[in-house]
């Protein structure tokens, strides 16, 4: 299949960026004028703690700013995104970009302002200038962090350090993105082809497993062969998040890194110990997929492969817009109408063309669409994430149209939920009406697949990243034989007895990047568990829960994530969400385990 230039796709299947501004010139003025605003902010620092009234002024005055200049940002990023290679807006990209840096160094007032005025002081503000209420939430969560807050030529010192600190995590980039080259390979037709990170992701699912493997050994041995130095850049990045833990007076890197969103460390404990209790399903999958594949020694190359084939199921994209609105239909009339207008009014932009970026997001600002690009294709995985990316942005719909642009967008952590419970209600939906055994067991699959992927695996990071900042803190060195053995014990731990014992994956570690994002990849898993509970509770459950459901899309950033998730019905700081998930798990596995049998 030839993929067409950009002028040769059909205009009802692009995005319409001129809702945000009707010609590029328009978008020149605002940003001239974006950037006389942006100039005049760090005048504001002189009054901005003088009174109630001058701190919601200037508040008020650097929001608008801000709100104005989102605008300005998004129309460039995503007239580049749809052609890469064009220099115009690739051009844009730049100007916004640095215009950004300029707009953080202009209010890096803020914080340090805010924190130097006292509680006493902070009350009279309140009570001269009735309207700071409308930042409360705003202020608290700069205010909070006062116990953690150096004085200002401290954290200027500190700050004048973040590019050593994060000179690791630098040299890691550039060595695995640049320097490292993969061996050859065969692929699946006989060729002999240089391995890439993409190429391995396809060939590590081959029903080959003679392909498979050699991607696998091939992938490995390139970071064998650097696994000192890759252990010496990860030592660097933790050894950097324990100082900016230790110097800003945390306990742990842990508690500093989940404390930037307000999260209690019980969130993560509490993962991990439910993940913990629960490995004996993921034992059972493990075991059956080894049965199932009929092997002797099953090796973690053999993880990936499909265990049901190819789906029967497919879709083009007007098929696929049909099928996620019946899906869709327990969120209720008003959700669908939105949906509606997000797929028939020019906010995706659908099929792929060249220089296209890759893969798929939603986007916009507060004043736009929430735009989604994707990159189309007639298949099953392209209706999930058509759903998965129409979650983001019906989040970004509600929260825009409902709270202030001060709250008006969410955190990470809350992030993936909207999206991963479309997936979740989409899977449902498929559970409910499928009755043919080869696509029933496929879209089980499909699901246990993702569970594994996503709430097992994401977990088992998480247990290896707080190992790293444990055993550093302790003063114990991380070398490639210390990282090497904790990595592969608990590989075999999660994975269990049906897994070959050793072996390369021994090396996972040091080529996953995230381990570089300090306390991160556990959210991914807290939201997977807390999606399959909102799914079940939306589709299965009363008016009550669906009602609950969408108070937590319309709130934002308005109050803390952990706050913000009880309004949907699920308190993350306890265990129930989870072990709803690993019910519903154990439900579909068993499920899987008897269809798969009378295949």
């Amino acid at each position: 299949m030839t993929i067409p230039t950009r002028n040769e796709v059909p205009e009802e299947l692009t995005w319409d960026l001129t809702r945000i501004f009707k010609t590029d010139q328009d978008w020149e003025n605002a940003l001239a004028e974006s950037k006389d605003e942006i100039a005049g902010l760090k005048d504001l620092q002189a009054n901005f703690t003088q009174s109630g009234k001058q701190l919601y002024a200037a508040l008020t005055k650097i929001l608008a700013v801000k709100r104005k200049f989102e605008n300005i940002y998004v129309y460039a990023s995503m007239s580049s995104d749809v052609d890469t290679a064009n220099t115009h807006y690739l051009g844009y990209v730049a100007r916004v970009q640095s215009l950004a840096s300029q707009f953080e160094a202009n209010t890096s007032f803020i914080n340090p302002e805010i924190l130097s005025l006292t509680k006493e002081q902070l009350a009279e503000f309140k009570d001269e200038e009735p309207r700071l209420a409308e930042y409360e939430h705003l202020i608290e969560q700069i205010t909070r962090k006062k116990p953690h807050t150096l004085k200002a030529e401290e954290e200027r010192l500190v700050a004048d350090a973040s590019d050593a600190l994060s000179n690791a995590e630098n040299t890691f980039g550039v060595l695995t993105n640049s320097d490292m080259e993969y061996g050859y390979v065969l692929d699946e037709d006989g060729e002999m082809v240089q391995l890439s990170d993409g190429l391995y992701s396809l060939l590590i699912q081959s029903p080959n497993r003679e392909v498979r493997k050699n991607a696998f050994d091939v992938m490995y041995a390139s970071y064998d062969q650097f696994q000192n130095t890759l252990a010496s850049t990860l030592s660097g990045v933790v050894k950097a998040h324990n100082f900016q833990a230790r110097v800003h007076n945390y306990k742990s890197a842990r508690e500093a890194a989940l404390d930037s969103n307000g999260i209690p460390t019980v969130v993560y404990d509490t993962l991990i110990e439910e993940v913990n209790k629960h490995l004996d399903l993921l034992h059972r999958y493990v075991a059956l997929r080894k049965k199932l594949l009929g092997l002797k020694d099953l090796q973690m190359w053999d993880m990936y492969t499909p265990l049901t084939g190819e789906s029967t199921l497919t879709y083009n994209f007007e098929e696929a817009k049909a099928e996620a609105k019946k899906a869709l239909a327990p969120l209720g009339q008003d959700y669908l109408e939105h949906v509606d207008y997000i797929f028939n009014n020019r906010v995706i932009d659908v099929v792929e063309s060249k220089n296209k970026r890759t893969g798929a997001y939603s986007g916009g600002a507060y004043d736009t669409d929430p735009y989604e690009l994707l990159n189309w294709e007639d298949t099953l995985d392209n209706l999930y994430t058509l759903v998965h990316e129409t979650g983001h942005s019906m989040h970004s719909w509600y929260s825009r149209h409902y709270q202030p642009y001060v709250y008006g967008d969410y955190p990470i952590f809350v992030a993936e939920i909207a999206s991963t419970t479309n997936e979740n209600i989409l899977t449902e939906y498929f559970l409910d009406h499928v009755t043919d055994p080869k696509t029933r067991a496929f879209i089980l699959n499909h699901y246990l697949d993702s569970f594994k992927g996503t709430l097992f695996r994401q977990t088992q990071f998480a247990e290896f990243e707080q190992f790293i900042h444990e055993a550093d803190a302790n003063g114990e060195p991380l070398t490639a034989e210390v990282l090497d053995n904790f990595y592969g014990e608990l590989n075999q731990r999660y994975y269990g007895d049906a897994v070959e014992p050793g072996g390369d994956i021994a090396l996972e570690w040091s080529r996953i990047p995230h381990f570089y994002y300090n306390f991160y990849v556990y959210q991914y898993a807290t939201g997977f568990a807390a999606a399959t509970a909102l799914a079940n509770k939306v589709v299965h459950g009363k008016p009550e829960d669906v009602e609950a459901y969408l108070t937590y899309l319309k709130s934002g950033s308005s109050a803390y994530p952990v706050d913000i998730m009880k309004k949907a019905g699920v308190d993350m700081t306890k265990k129930d969400y989870l072990e709803d998930a690993f019910k519903t798990f154990e439900k579909r596995l068993n499920e899987f385990e008897s269809l798969i049998e009378k295949l």
